[in-house]
């Protein structure tokens, strides 16, 4: 566990806690609890600021619009954007990949072109590009994962050619941890001209993230999963490439004129925000990211790297537990089976003992069918956890053992 982050303290901020007192929440990778400066952010703005942005004169909205524009220049730093004006605010990461598959695909993929993903991927980073291959008729690829539970690059390396115009990939994986080496996977696929979309989800919250060192094209993330609001979420796309982009959704707001015959359209990011956002939300993810960035990324990415370590270690201890393979690197996520119980008892077992962890395929059941798995049990940590916590989920299984043995 980092000196630099005490989670005890942390948990402080989360009203949840002392609101259910005992609970261990490991579901994180599902969605995050909301510390209570995102809380009275939010309810503050409603009772002091609230009023629609960009289109009205008077000073509230003024006031609205600057501090929902404020939160995109938060969300630019927190990625390290050359502009705010690369930073799309959309409903979550699915919607962000949906942008970018009905935008930017359909208006630059046509059939016999490829688009290379991997068989770690969310339901959210497969079945949008499979909707738009069906109209179009494009290839999917897929890099396998290799013995580990990794990703097989020289596999994955192989699949790159010049037909492939997309590859769009997690940087960590939902449904084991598995850490991708995104730095890497980006050079190869620039070095044959495609474009990069990188799902941070899991990485963004956990994780020090700077997109133009990646150099990625895409990058998308959910503020829900990042200490802050549901329905809001985060697109950041290079300005050249956005530019060069279709409206998806119309309506007010992202058109500059319009006539019965024709219809101009306003520059990203406007273009892609079309009818009135989620303006509460943008600035209570704008506090997250904030928080976020108080606690220290590094601080961040060192507890979790150490809990993970932790967690692997003492599960592994735990005769009959078999901890899902996840490659040369797991972070932030601990995906496990119990012999002989299935993974949705497992979780309702230890709910009885305070313990909330997530049963299933995690969204990813092409991941699940190549492990020849139905499902898994998964404890997935946040800043508010620390060891007691592990400690009591190695509790609840031998105790979940211990009935289904006699």
């Amino acid at each position: 566990m980092s000196a630099l982050l005490d989670p005890r303290r942390v948990k402080q901020d989360f009203p949840i806690f002392a609101n259910n007192p005992g609970l261990v929440f490991l579901d994180t990778a599902a969605s995050s609890q909301k510390p209570n400066v995102v809380i009275d952010r939010v309810s503050d703005y409603y009772r002091h600021d609230y009023a629609n942005v960009h289109r009205g004169v008077y000073r509230l909205s003024a006031r609205s619009t600057e501090l929902y524009e404020g939160a995109r220049e938060t969300a630019r730093r927190f990625l390290n954007a050359a502009d705010a004006s690369e930073i799309v605010f959309v409903r979550g990461a699915t919607e962000a990949i949906n942008l970018v598959v009905q935008s930017w695909g359909a208006a630059f993929l046509k059939a016999g072109d490829e688009v290379l993903i991997t068989e770690l991927e969310h339901h959210a980073n497969i079945v949008p590009w499979q909707l738009l291959r069906d109209r179009i008729g494009f290839t999917i690829k897929v890099a396998p994962v290799d013995a580990t539970g990794g990703l097989d690059m020289a596999a994955f390396e192989s699949l790159i050619t010049p037909r492939t115009k997309m590859v769009s990939v997690t940087q960590l994986a939902n449904a084991t941890g598995a850490l991708l080496p995104v730095e890497a996977i980006i050079r190869l696929a620039h070095a044959q001209g495609a474009k990069v979309l990188i799902d941070g989800c899991q990485a963004a919250p956990r994780l020090q993230v700077d997109v133009r060192a990646l150099d990625c094209d895409f990058y998308v993330f959910s503020g829900h999963k990042t200490y802050g609001p549901t329905g809001i979420g985060v697109l950041y796309g290079k300005r050249a490439i956005l530019n060069d982009m279709p409206p998806w959704q119309a309506g007010g707001d992202m058109i500059e004129t319009v006539t019965f015959e024709k219809t101009t359209f306003q520059q990203p990011p406007a273009r892609f925000e079309a009818g009135t956002p989620d303006i509460s939300g943008a600035i209570g993810l704008a506090t997250a990211l904030d928080y976020i960035e108080s606690l220290g990324r590094a601080a961040i990415e060192a507890h979790e790297g150490a809990l993970t370590e932790y967690g692997m270690d003492k599960l592994s201890r735990i005769d009959g537990i078999r901890l899902v393979p996840a490659g040369q690197r797991r972070f932030g996520i601990l995906s496990f089976a119990v012999e002989g119980i299935h993974p949705h008892d497992v979780a309702t077992l230890l709910d009885g003992k305070g313990v909330a962890v997530r049963a299933g395929h995690h969204c990813a059941q092409p991941l699940m069918e190549k492990l020849c798995l139905d499902a898994t049990t998964r404890a997935s940590l946040g800043i508010y956890n620390d060891e007691s916590d592990i400690d009591a989920l190695a509790d609840a299984l031998k105790a979940a053992q211990a009935i289904f043995a006699r």
